[in-house]
């Protein structure tokens, strides 16, 4: 008996081989093993009989029970909204996913609009406001008019020093004209200048007075204070802002907690990466957050908020290359994808740019409520033979 008939031989009766220092110079070389093969199949055969499995029909099997946690905290619930605005509600979860309890409220998608026209933007986003512009209350009225926006940001970028240098009143008479064009809740966003962004805010605040808009935002590197201020005395809701630090966001939190904020006063940004750049550190900071809150922490029990629209600062989303695809398709995904994956880790306001992509997130979002999960839906069991 040759080698490799004895080496065959062996492998009849044999599970598994670990092989080592091996090395074989050959021309060609053929290998049969299925005897070795066959008895897998005849063992994986008797555990399935004993498991009492047969010819496809299941005689008995554990029905499976999802991981099931139960928190001692929860989310505090947040209104924007008020007085002529519709009001949106965010917040109020008892679970970090929907199988442990769907939440009570949906996730809002939030339209971004400017103060300035914006010739920079990507034209797969230009391409749809053109023609408003030059107009932030046409821009707002576009958004909720023809794309569904339940909410829109306003983003004050021109009255940045280095941009138009716009005063606080200019300011106002914009957040003015926005609140008159629509009647949906707004975020009230500056240009970015830690000087002059807490002078701007409490203007547009005073403008906005009980209308309930969230001032964007309050950081460590501005005065926290005026915002904080503005919000109480004109009745609005303030935007926490730390960089993918859980222990800066704590702080910040209890810093404007004593300026006169409630829970129900605070929605946090802990600072959205977008897809391919970095988004995993948002994915931790954000499921840490609401994981924290759910177990008790009172500093960081509020709603938390995604800038999705840095998915557009990623080259993948707009770049022209050909072997990427089209841009007016995969930019749109880029930026959907990204709201997705914060909406899983519990964040529950999105800050967007392209139509597709707030109508898409808005209506994944709606399957996280309660009213979703107790709604008989049409049974899909044979969608695929109905296709056919």
């Amino acid at each position: 008996m040759d080698k490799m008939t004895q080496l065959l031989k062996l492998l009849e009766k044999t599970d598994s081989i670990e092989i080592n220092e091996f090395r074989m110079d050959f021309e060609e070389l053929e290998l049969q093993i299925m005897p070795a093969i066959q008895q897998a199949v005849q063992r994986v055969e008797r555990q399935v009989e004993q498991a009492g499995i047969k010819e496809g029909i299941i005689s008995e099997i554990e029905e499976f029970s999802p991981p099931i946690h139960e928190y001692p905290g929860s989310v505090a619930e947040v209104q924007l909204g008020a007085g002529s605005r519709k009001p949106v509600f965010l917040g109020g979860q008892n679970a970090l996913y929907r199988f442990e309890e769907p939440q009570p409220n949906p996730p809002v998608v939030t339209f971004d609009v400017f103060d300035i026209p914006m010739p920079g933007l990507p034209k797969p986003i230009r391409e749809h406001f053109e023609d408003v512009m030059e107009h932030p209350g046409d821009w707002a009225k576009k958004a909720v008019k023809d794309f569904g926006a339940n909410m829109v940001t306003i983003h004050l970028i021109g009255t940045g020093p280095k941009v138009m240098d716009k005063t606080p009143q200019q300011a106002a008479a914009d957040i003015e004209e926005v609140l008159q064009a629509v009647d949906v809740p707004l975020v009230i966003g500056g240009s970015g200048d830690p000087q002059k962004d807490p002078i701007v805010l409490e203007a547009a605040a005073a403008a906005a007075e009980d209308e309930r808009c969230l001032l964007a935002s309050a950081n460590m590197d501005l005065d926290y204070k005026k915002v904080a201020k503005a919000a109480v005395d004109y009745n609005h809701a303030v935007l926490s802002w730390a960089i993918t630090d859980i222990n800066m966001q704590k702080t910040l939190n209890k810093y404007l907690m004593k300026e006169g904020l409630t829970q129900n006063d605070i929605v946090m940004d802990p600072t959205t990466c977008a897809l391919g750049y970095g988004i995993e550190f948002s994915i931790d900071v954000i499921t840490r957050t609401r994981l924290a809150a759910l177990k008790g922490d009172t500093d960081l029990q509020m709603p938390m908020s995604s800038g999705t629209t840095n998915a557009w600062g990623s080259r993948e989303a707009w770049m022209k290359k050909e072997e990427w695809g089209p841009t007016e398709y995969r930019g749109p995904i880029w930026e959907i994808v990204t709201g997705l994956t914060m909406m899983l880790c519990g964040v529950d306001i999105f800050m967007m740019l392209h139509p597709q992509s707030v109508k898409m997130l808005r209506e994944i979002g709606e399957t996280f409520t309660k009213e979703y999960m107790t709604t008989e839906v049409p049974d899909i069991s044979n969608w695929i033979t109905q296709l056919g």
